[in-house]
């Protein structure tokens, strides 16, 4: 073998190693935006069984109270043990971790006598899902940002006017 087809080869495999480099780079990128993507549509899923979990207990604790005497919490502990009555009763297992901030810290919607009729995310990021929600939460199409999906207990009407600004 000469010595020019020596560097000639050398100069292929350095060229073919580099090419399939970068092919499996760009490979490497599709299949991290992928996965970006589904972790965050699982989080989205997640967001909206907890949203709907606070809900359901905000509704349970309202329910349950005597009628003459209707309110809603003013604290989540009232949601995990409600000591309105002689027995304990919970409306919430535990105070749940918000998937997309990975903390337990809420934003509360009140009523302007600091009843607790709602929460909803702290998270600033853009929702991928855009429609297609339950007719629960139908509210929260298009809306730019998860702290906009507010999982808000159904009050009755005379309720809905006193409910504080945001």
């Amino acid at each position: 073998m000469a010595t020019g087809d020596h560097h000639r080869s050398g100069g292929f495999t350095y060229l073919a190693l580099l090419f399939v480099t970068a092919i499996i780079g760009i490979a490497a990128a599709a299949t991290a935006t992928v996965w970006h993507l589904e972790v965050q549509r699982e989080k989205e899923q997640e967001l909206l069984f907890v949203g709907n979990e606070f809900r359901a207990a905000i509704n349970r604790y309202w329910a349950t109270s005597p009628p003459a005497a209707r309110r809603y919490p003013t604290r989540l502990a009232d949601l995990l043990l409600d000591e309105r009555f002689a027995e304990k009763r919970r409306h919430l297992r535990r105070i749940y971790v918000d998937p997309m901030t990975g903390k337990d810290d809420w934003a509360l919607v009140r009523l302007k006598d600091g009843q607790i009729i709602g929460v909803r995310s702290l998270s600033e990021a853009k929702p991928l899902k855009q429609a297609g929600f339950r007719i629960r939460d139908e509210g929260l199409a298009g809306k730019s940002r998860y702290a906009d999906w507010l999982f808000i207990a159904t009050p009755p009407a005379a309720t809905t006017a006193r409910v504080a600004a945001r």
